[in-house]
């Protein structure tokens, strides 16, 4: 079992809790699933970009990554159906644990000049939104096989509609918010 999923089941659970006054264990804020996401910009029409693009976020994600297609054309964005605009891959149970634990204990802390992730990426119904500016900060990328250095988005999706639980539980969790205060 994962460090992160036994913390919480043995200890985050009892303080959430007390913390949150909420009695009813079913009700207590838990991690639905981890999304994380790239789009494609410029290089959506070199198909080797994009793979290479899939496959870096496979290895950080530590399962297969999904190429996007566009659903419509749109001309004023130089795009048409069935183009790949994007790479996404969603994570649920240990795999979510184990990105959440490598997120948190190795890929943050050597970001350079790391103050905290924002406070602000709480969309209201206690989902957790933030960007990364470079792949690079995952151990598992090798330099040499990367063709373009490209970010990415990744979303937590909780099972509270409130952000302050939300953002009580991913707090307790180890996320290294930036000082200040939640919106919300």
């Amino acid at each position: 079992m994962y460090q992160l999923k036994k913390l919480y089941n043995e200890e985050l659970k009892a303080k959430l809790s007390e913390e949150l006054g909420i009695k009813n264990p079913m009700l207590l804020p838990k991690l639905e699933k981890i999304v994380i996401s790239v789009g494609a910009g410029d290089y959506a029409k070199d198909t080797k970009v994009m793979q290479n693009i899939a496959d870096t976020i496979s290895l950080i994600a530590g399962q297969k990554a999904v190429i996007t297609t566009a659903k419509k054309s749109v001309a004023g964005f130089k795009m048409r159906e069935g183009m790949p605009m994007g790479v996404k891959v969603t994570l649920r149970g240990n795999q979510m644990y184990n990105f959440l634990e490598k997120l948190i204990s190795i890929a943050l802390p050597r970001v350079k000049d790391f103050r905290g992730v924002p406070r602000n990426g709480f969309d209201g119904r206690g989902n957790y939104s933030f960007g990364l500016n470079e792949q690079l900060m995952f151990p598992e990328v090798v330099y040499d096989d990367i063709m373009v250095s490209h970010g990415m988005n990744i979303t937590m999706v909780t099972t509270t509609n409130n952000d302050k639980e939300a953002f009580k539980m991913l707090e307790l969790f180890g996320m290294p918010f930036a000082k200040g205060r939640v919106n919300g």
